[in-house]
């Protein structure tokens, strides 16, 4: 299945466990005329000297609110669940700062599995410091594998404070430009390709049942049992769509359609493929407002 961002493993793993999109972050430093607003916001999640957690077996000295420092608490408080204040030292902080506490919560689902993920302990063993840039390398998860592997991590200081670079520059005045609504509207986005993937699958099974039946279609509990549809095509908790399959009388025409859980958060558009085995059908979609189709 896809994940949130980007089609990704879960909601943010390649933002924050992808070497590749690490290592390829060119953000340039802040400048210095910064408002005296966002200085004072940023001094306030200066880095805690000695963390509950520190999460970390270094191999290198770590000097307090140094690069490596701010690498070494960013995962102490993913691993603690402390979503606001990991988020807050990296650069997508403009779309978590304005989150109220309830709406914070709602992503919760979509950020626990990278808490899971990360490390009881993350050995940091190099940093290179060059004026407001910064690298650290460490040994994380692999997005793809998930075996521990030598990774690198780009920082910059920003009016005094290390940020962790986990999005590249279009993607950060993305951030920059949608503000608190970014998750949201990438939640969205993803979602719809997971729904479009989902469909597809659908289709795929069906041809299959349907070379093996005679030419018959199935419901979503036959496909299900046969293991032409994975279980969660019966809930939304993946993908924030619900599913349905509906068959003709005669099983020779089916339509399967996929509408948001909760239309405006988990996705906006409706989508919907038919066959009957005589021609060939295209996935269609459009804004329905959340109501289902029907046959």
């Amino acid at each position: 299945m896809f994940s949130l961002f980007f089609q990704i493993k879960n909601f943010l793993s390649v933002l924050i466990f992808s070497a590749a999109l690490l290592s390829g972050c060119t953000a340039e430093a802040a400048k210095e005329n910064s408002a005296t607003k966002r200085k004072s916001e940023f001094s306030k999640t200066s880095i805690p000297t000695e963390p509950k957690n520190p999460g970390s077996k270094s191999t290198i000295k770590i000097e307090s609110n140094s690069p490596a420092d701010t690498v070494r608490v960013f995962y102490a408080h993913l691993r603690e669940r402390k979503f606001r204040e990991a988020m807050f030292l990296t650069n997508l902080r403009p779309a978590i700062e304005g989150l109220t506490d309830a709406e914070l919560k709602e992503l919760h689902v979509d950020f626990e599995p990278l808490a899971a993920q990360v490390p009881p302990d993350i050995e940091i063993n190099g940093e290179i410091i060059s004026k407001d840039k910064a690298t650290v390398t460490a040994k994380l998860p692999d997005n793809d594998t998930d075996e521990i592997k030598l990774q690198e991590i780009k920082l910059r200081r920003e009016n005094g404070v290390w940020v962790i670079l986990t999005v590249d520059e279009q993607a950060e005045a993305d951030v920059k430009k949608e503000g608190k609504n970014y998750f949201t509207a990438l939640r969205i986005k993803t979602h719809h390709e997971e729904a479009k993937a989902m469909l597809e699958r659908v289709n795929k099974a069906q041809m299959v049942y349907a070379t093996q039946n005679g030419g018959l279609y199935a419901d979503a509990s036959t496909l299900i049992d046969k293991g032409f549809l994975p279980k969660d095509f019966l809930t939304a908790e993946t993908t924030g769509y619900n599913y349905q399959i509906q068959i003709s009388p005669d099983r020779k025409k089916y339509l399967a359609a996929a509408t948001p859980a909760v239309y405006g958060k988990t996705g906006k558009l409706s989508f919907w493929f038919e066959a009957d085995g005589s021609k060939t059908s295209t996935l269609k979609n459009k804004d329905g407002k959340g109501q289902a189709l029907k046959m």
